[in-house]
């Protein structure tokens, strides 16, 4: 299937946080209670659609383990969004540890969005993709990223092309041709 955009996701945490049980709720819709430790990177893809546009979301699951830090950390770099992720304690509100209000001021601080989410609910696990992925694509919109440049964590898709040229082409006005130009590959 052809997509517009590769949008890049990393999950990150402390380990038994998640992180992997949300990838598994947002990829197949399904909770798995009993996971194993992640080893170094997992990875997962799914496509959603924004403002009609197919986007392509390859996320990498990171480990929390301490000693698989220095691995980790190298997938940090090109990644357009980042799913911080924390555990408030399982889904049990009354044993919360972390308060909505200190993860939202958290967020507010460091100009982040802000969801609770729960994979064994999927209570918000597809807006918070979708919502990261949302952010993502009105940037490239405002032209504050480069999606050319692929540090950045996008990548056009395959067979797409960005328009970047205005007005007809040499040829077309040459030839009276008046229809606009595509800009197109």
């Amino acid at each position: 299937m052809t997509y517009a955009y590769l949008f890049k996701y990393i999950i990150i945490g402390d380990t038994g946080v998640g992180k992997s049980c949300l990838l598994l709720q947002f990829t197949d819709k399904r909770f798995q209670p009993v996971h194993d430790l992640t080893i170094g990177v997992e990875f997962g893809a799914r496509m959603v659609n924004i403002d009609g546009k197919q986007i392509k979301l390859q996320i990498w699951d990171t480990a929390g383990q301490e000693s698989f830090r220095s691995i980790t950390r190298s997938y940090y770099r090109g990644a357009a969004g980042a799913l911080l992720v924390y555990d408030i304690t399982s889904d049990l509100e009354s044993r919360r540890d972390v308060k909505r209000e200190e993860g939202a001021a958290f967020a507010r601080e460091h100009g982040l969005i802000f969801m609770e989410t729960s994979a064994k609910t999927a209570c918000n696990v597809e807006e918070a993709f979708i919502n990261t992925a949302k952010e993502i694509y009105r940037k490239i919109q405002q032209g504050l990223f480069d999606v050319h440049n692929e540090a950045n964590g996008i990548k056009i898709g395959p067979q797409q092309c960005i328009s970047t040229s205005v007005g007809p082409s040499t040829a077309q006005r040459n030839s009276g041709d008046i229809e606009s130009n595509p800009g197109c590959c």
